[in-house]
C-alpha cells in the first residue's frame, strides 16, 4: 500500500493556472509560486466582490482520538465528489503548521485519494505566510523591547509585558525564558515566553482581515504591555504597524492549489482550534463563496473547539451564514471512546460502540444549537462491520441527523458520492444559523454558556488571576468580545483523559487574556501550552530527502 507522500508524489497535477481557469481566474490575475501554486491577486478579489454568494458547507469532527477521525480528508474528499456530480465547489483550507509535522500529529493535505497537492510544499514553507507571520509578530517583540531599552517613553511596567515571540515548531524549552542578560547595552532584563507561530495573535487578525487597511487597523489595536497604572499599550502606540503590514502584505493574500483530482482549494492561514479559533482566513472562505457555488470548509480539531470558535467568533466576525455542517465520525474512535486499546479497534465490539457513541451524540446535539442541518459521516475502515455501521446509522437518524458513507480515502470523489448527495439534501433545508451566546453577556458569562452549552460542564472554577483580569478586561471595554477558549481537544472536558461524554466536571480557567486586535478574548482552560513540545519519537526521526531533492517520510 503506498503512503500518502507516494500517492500524492505520483500524481499528475495540472499547471496552477489551467486550475484557475475553471473559476475564471485570468493568468495574470495569479502571483506564482512555481507551477502549482499561485496567490490570487486583489485585482481578481476586486473584480468578485459583487458576485452572488454560493452556500458554505463546514466540515467538523468528533474529538480527535489516535484512531484517526480524518477531517481534512472528508474535506477534500467531498469537495471532489461534488465535482463527479457537475457542481461547482471550491474547498477551502487552513495551512499546516511545521510544528506537528516534524512532532506527531502530521500535516493537514487530508489523506488516500483525498489530498491537497504539491502535498510535501503544503505541508513544508509552501508559499512563506507563515514564515511572515513569525518575522511579523517578532519584529513587534524587538520594537518593544528596544523601546525599553530606550528610554520607555511610554512607561511601560516590564512585569506587564504580554506579548510573547514565537516560532512555527514545538520547542518547550522556549516557553519560559529569560531576555535581556549581558550588559546594560543588550536590553532590560525581563521573563519573555515563546508561542507557536499558530498560537500568534498575528495569526489570528490575518485570518479575520477582510483587506490590508482592516489588516492594519487591527494590528494597531495589538496590546502589547500595560502601563504602571494599568493603561494599555498598542502596537500602534510602538509605531510598528507599517513595518508589520509591509511583511505581511503578501501573506494577506489566499493561495490556491488542487486535490489529486484537480478540484480548486483555497489553502490560507492556520491558526490551531486548541489554543486559537481554528479557522482559515475570512479572504479565502469569503472569496470561495463568490468563485462557485458552494465552498466547502473545515474547523480544527473537535467540533466543541473549532466547529465552535467558527460559529461564534468567525462567523460573527465575518458575516458568515453557515448553510449546512458535517460532522465527522469513525467506528474506531467511537469504540476507542468506549474504553478499547487502539491494538484492539479493528475488531467489532458493540458495547465499546454503544458506550463510546455518546462522543457523537454531544457533538450532534451542541450543532443544532446553532440552527444548522447536521449531516453525519463514517470515514469508513475496512475494520468496520456491517452491524456496526447500521448501529451508528439508526442512532445518528434518531437524532435528526442525515447520515452518509463516506469512503474518501480509498476512492478519491467517487467514493464521496453518498455523503455529498446528503449534504445536498440538507442544503435544501432552512438553515437558521445563529452564534450560541449574544454580544451582551459578560465575559464571564459567554466562559460559562460555551462551558455549560457545549462542553457539558457543571460550572467554571475561575482562579484569581484569571478573574482580576476578567474584571480588568471589562473595565476597559472589551466586553463585548467573543471568547476563544483554549482547552484540550481529546475531550469535551479541559482534563484530556475523560473521553467519551464526561459528567460531573467543572471547567477550570487559569489565565485570561485579550487579542484585541483580532477582537476576542482567550480563556485559558487546564493544562493547555500555546507552545507544544515534541514527543519522544517525534516525526522528524522519519524525514529525509535523496540525493535527487525527493522527500521521504512525511506521512
Amino acid at each position: 500500500m503506498l503512503s500518502d507522500i507516494e500517492i500524492a508524489q505520483n500524481a499528475s497535477l495540472k499547471p496552477i493556472e489551467e486550475i484557475a481557469e475553471k473559476l475564471g481566474i485570468k493568468r495574470d490575475e495569479l502571483e506564482f509560486y512555481g507551477k502549482y501554486k499561485a496567490k490570487i491577486s486583489d485585482e481578481y478579489l476586486e473584480r468578485i466582490k459583487d458576485n452572488k454568494n454560493g452556500r458554505l458547507i463546514l466540515v467538523t469532527a468528533i474529538n480527535p482520538t489516535p484512531a484517526g477521525e480524518g477531517k481534512t480528508t472528508t474535506t477534500v474528499g467531498l469537495g471532489q465528489a461534488f465535482a463527479q456530480l457537475g457542481k461547482n465547489a471550491v474547498i477551502a483550507l487552513r495551512e499546516p503548521s511545521l510544528g506537528p509535522c516534524f512532532g506527531i500529529k502530521g500535516g493537514a493535505a487530508g489523506g488516500g485519494m483525498s489530498q491537497v497537492v504539491p502535498m510535501e510544499d503544503l505541508n513544508l514553507h509552501f508559499t512563506g505566510d507563515f514564515h511572515a507571520i513569525t518575522s511579523a509578530n517578532n519584529l513587534l517583540a524587538a520594537m518593544l523591547d528596544n523601546h525599553i531599552q530606550q528610554g520607555n517613553e511610554l512607561g511601560i511596567d516590564t512585569r506587564q509585558v504580554i506579548w510573547k515571540r514565537c516560532e512555527d515548531m514545538n520547542d518547550r524549552a522556549l516557553r519560559n525564558v529569560v531576555v535581556g542578560l549581558g550588559s546594560k547595552a543588550d536590553g532590560y532584563v525581563r521573563e519573555d515566553h515563546f508561542v507557536i507561530t499558530v498560537a500568534s495573535e498575528i495569526m489570528a487578525i490575518l485570518c479575520l482581515a477582510e483587506d490590508m487597511k482592516d489588516l492594519k487597523e487591527k494590528l494597531s489595536r495589538i496590546i502589547v504591555a500595560y502601563t504602571a497604572g494599568g493603561k494599555p499599550v498598542t502596537a500602534g502606540d510602538l509605531k510598528a504597524v507599517g513595518a508589520m503590514a509591509a511583511l505581511l502584505k503578501d501573506a494577506i493574500k489566499p493561495n490556491i492549489i488542487q486535490t489529486l483530482e484537480h478540484t480548486p482549494a483555497l489553502v490560507h492561514g492556520g491558526p490551531f482550534a486548541n489554543i486559537a479559533h481554528g479557522c482559515n482566513s475570512v479572504r479565502a472562505t469569503k472569496a470561495a463563496l463568490k468563485m462557485a457555488d458552494y465552498c466547502i470548509t473545515e474547523a480544527g480539531f473537535g467540533a466543541d473547539l473549532g466547529a465552535e470558535k467558527f460559529l461564534d467568533i468567525k462567523c460573527r466576525k465575518a458575516g458568515l451564514f453557515v448553510d449546512a455542517v458535517v460532522l465527522v465520525a469513525t467506528v474506531r474512535a467511537l469504540k476507542y471512546n468506549g474504553g478499547v486499546a487502539k491494538e484492539d479497534l479493528g475488531k467489532e465490539d458493540l458495547d465499546a460502540l454503544r458506550a463510546g457513541i455518546v462522543n457523537l451524540e454531544k457533538h450532534i446535539e451542541n450543532l443544532k444549537k446553532y440552527n444548522v442541518p447536521i449531516v453525519v459521516t463514517l470515514n469508513s475502515f475496512v475494520s468496520d462491520t456491517v452491524s456496526e455501521t447500521d448501529f451508528v446509522k439508526e442512532f445518528c437518524e434518531s437524532r435528526g441527523a442525515k447520515f452518509a458513507i463516506s469512503n474518501v480515502w480509498e476512492k478519491g470523489g467517487k467514493g464521496g458520492i453518498e455523503l455529498a448527495e446528503k449534504v445536498l439534501e440538507a442544503l435544501e433545508e432552512p438553515s437558521y444559523y445563529k452564534p450560541i451566546y449574544p454580544d451582551n453577556l459578560s465575559l464571564k458569562e459567554k466562559i460559562e454558556v460555551i462551558a455549560k452549552e457545549v462542553y457539558g460542564a457543571d460550572g467554571v472554577d475561575i482562579l484569581p488571576a484569571a478573574a482580576k483580569m476578567l474584571d480588568k478586561l471589562e473595565t476597559l471595554g472589551f466586553s463585548d468580545l467573543p471568547v476563544c477558549m483554549a482547552k484540550t481537544q481529546y475531550s469535551l472536558s479541559d482534563d484530556p483523559k475523560k473521553l467519551g461524554r464526561p459528567k460531573d466536571f467543572d471547567i477550570t480557567v487559569r489565565d485570561v487574556y485579550v487579542s484585541a486586535g483580532a477582537g476576542f478574548v482567550v480563556a485559558l482552560t487546564g493544562d493547555v501550552m500555546t507552545m507544544p513540545g515534541l514527543p519522544k519519537n517525534p516525526a522528524a526521526y522519519n524525514i529525509d530527502v535523496d540525493d535527487n531533492g525527493k522527500i521521504t517520510g512525511l506521512f
